[in-house]
């Protein structure tokens, strides 16, 4: 017996006078000129590890030196912040991010991240502690741009103008923990804070809201809380009802109005992790601790472990050529390192 197929007539026109707002998270689609996101060509890695990122290096009244090595919090009696038992971080990987966005959804759940909905997206004031940043290629160069006789300014402006046939990268982008944090240094309140296993954290009820931190944080990382969105029907969300609140998770605080949240790293996994641990009298195992994003990503782009423990899998990428950090030359020292994008092409673009 054959198949029966029964068809309506469907036709698509264009809406006459019938326009749709759309809410994106990220306006900006150029990179301005600054390598955060680095990539190189796969004969040129072949040829040099190193491709596509050289050190970044610094003016000081010594002489050029490396990004890393300048140090204004260190002293000779206290080099830095000290991180005796544990130091935590990240290496993402930028060849094996796909942008798929389960990391954002597995940390939304973990940590009670709050949906706030179209019309405070259009807002700019999305909750999300990882966002996916995407970056298009473009056919504009700096000697184009000299023959068109366009300024600095429009030059990068006209970056936002993707090639006929783009290039992207998709980059994941949390907080850094930096063992510099700008955000630490501007807080009148203490309520950011660096722990001594390397993590930036936040003390929600000591909180005041200036948004000091927002204003001094290069990688815009941080939300405000411009609404109690728990118990407020004018937000879609969970926290609305009985039922609702069931799913939340009990080991992550609700936030309240008024304070300033981001990335912990997921810091009541890693205190779940060291108690078993310490139970068992041991130290934690690599692998054994694992952030909400890290576990959710279907290609394993992001790693997460000790810098401490020499045998992890982060200290391995961490000494890895291509490594690097975002804003290398702000010097905030971030734990999470970025792998150089390597593509498979030749010189003249063709794949």
């Amino acid at each position: 017996m054959e198949p029966f197929i029964f068809m309506l007539p469907v036709s698509i026109g264009k809406t006459v006078d019938d326009d749709h707002q759309l809410a994106s998270t990220q306006t900006h689609h150029t990179m301005m000129g600054r390598a955060i996101v680095k990539e190189t060509n796969l004969d040129q890695y072949i040829k040099d590890p190193k491709a596509g990122n050289p050190d970044v290096m610094l003016e000081t009244y010594k002489g050029k030196v490396k990004a890393t090595e300048m140090d204004l919090w260190a002293t000779e009696k206290k080099p830095g912040h000290d991180k005796p038992n544990h130091f935590w971080g990240m290496s993402i990987d930028l060849n094996s991010c796909i942008g798929c966005g389960s990391c954002v959804i597995a940390c939304q759940v973990e940590n009670n991240v709050p949906v706030v909905g179209k019309d405070e997206i259009g807002r700019s004031r999305e909750m999300h502690w990882i966002r996916i940043d995407r970056y298009y290629s473009s056919d504009t160069t700096k000697e184009s741009a000299e023959k068109a006789d366009m300024g600095k300014i429009d030059m990068l402006t006209s970056m936002e103008v993707p090639s006929d046939n783009p290039e992207v990268v998709f980059q994941p982008m949390l907080c850094q923990h930096c063992n510099h944090a700008p955000c630490e240094t501007v807080c009148p309140v203490a309520a950011t804070t660096h722990s001594s296993e390397g993590l930036n954290m936040m003390a929600y009820n000591r909180c005041v809201g200036t948004r000091y931190c927002a204003n001094n944080c290069p990688y815009k990382v941080r939300r405000y809380n411009w609404f109690k969105y728990s118990d407020n029907t004018d937000f879609d969300f969970n926290m609305n009802d009985d039922l609702g609140k069931m799913v939340l998770n009990p080991d992550v605080v609700v936030r309240s109005r008024g304070v300033m949240e981001k990335c912990s790293m997921c810091v009541q996994r890693i205190q779940y992790g060291k108690l078993e641990a310490k139970k068992l009298g041991r130290r934690p195992k690599d692998g054994e601790i694992n952030t909400a994003c890290a576990q959710s990503c279907p290609t394993n782009a992001i790693i997460f472990g000790d810098y401490n423990d020499a045998e992890s899998k982060l200290s391995q990428q961490a000494k890895d050529e291509r490594a690097y950090h975002v804003l290398e030359e702000l010097n905030v020292q971030p734990s999470i390192y970025y792998q150089t994008k390597v593509r498979n092409k030749d010189v003249g673009g063709k794949a």
